[in-house]
Formats: structure tokens, C-alpha cells, sequence
């Protein structure tokens, strides 16, 4: 099964899009690295590739993406607000695409894991992110996924 496609089935799981959510604006953790580590369970290696592919993707791609979908969400006059929503919708398609880009890139990266640590791979991961791993929602998380 493909990142992608594992992804998909994770993220429906009851409690994962929120934990995942709270992950990324609360902590600033990149949420497609998150699911990809624990996917494959890289080694320090592929991690560090992983995390610098991540960071360059973010950089130029995602972030942009995502600052113009939030600033989409209000409107006001002289934009209508069908057309601004329209256009929020295709940032919002683009960036859900540029996501995909970057998890089939870190696919490349290292396959996938047969058993992984789950909660291991999130904390390694959110280390190599050059964040203090917040333990309590990574465990929620974790736990989610499960």
C-alpha cells in the first residue's frame, strides 16, 4: 500500500484529523512527516533527508498555499464572496495536492515499515523537526492511529 493510500485510511480513523490538526498549529509539526514516519520508520538518515525535504517543500510550496487559502476564508467587498470561495476551494485542491507531491516524494525516502513504533517514530520524528516532542498529543495521536 502507498503512503498516499495509507495516509487516506489513517486520517478517517476517528480522532486522527484533530490530533493531527492540533499537531501542525499548535506545535508546528508538519503533520505529512508525522504520517510518514511512522509509515516507514526511517532510520536517522532518511529521517534528516526527510525533515530537509519537508522544510524546502514547506517553504516554497505549502505555506504560501496556505497562508492564501486562510486569507481566502473572509471576504468583503469588492470581491463576492461566491468567487472568493471558489478560488479559497482551488488554493484548497492545490494544497491537498502539494501534500500528496510531498509524501510521494518522501516515500522515495524509505519504504515502508512492517511493524512500526508508533509513538517512537512521532517523538523521533518531532526531535528531527528541531521540536521538544510534546508528548501528550503525540500520544493522542498515537493513540488515534492505533
Amino acid at each position: 500500500m502507498s503512503l498516499w493510500d495509507w495516509t487516506l485510511e489513517v486520517y478517517a480513523r476517528p480522532g486522527v484529523p484533530e490530533a493531527t490538526l492540533e499537531l501542525q498549529d499548535e506545535h508546528g509539526l508538519n503533520t505529512s512527516l508525522l504520517l510518514w514516519a511512522v509509515w516507514a520508520d526511517p532510520d536517522p538518515d532518511a529521517l534528516a533527508n526527510g525533515v530537509q525535504t519537508t522544510v524546502r517543500w514547506d517553504e516554497t510550496v505549502l505555506w504560501p498555499l496556505r497562508n492564501v487559502r486562510r486569507t481566502l476564508k473572509t471576504g468583503g467587498p469588492p470581491f463576492p464572496d461566491a468567487a472568493r470561495e471558489g478560488l479559497r476551494e482551488d488554493v484548497k485542491a492545490a494544497e491537498l495536492r502539494a501534500e500528496r507531491v510531498l509524501m510521494e516524494a518522501l516515500e522515495t525516502l524509505a519504504g515502508k515499515a512492517s511493524e512500526p513504533d508508533v509513538l517512537g517514530a512521532l517523538t523521533r520524528a518531532s526531535w528531527a523537526w528541531n521540536s521538544a516532542p510534546p508528548g501528550e498529543a503525540l500520544r493522542r495521536l498515537a493513540k488515534a492511529m492505533a
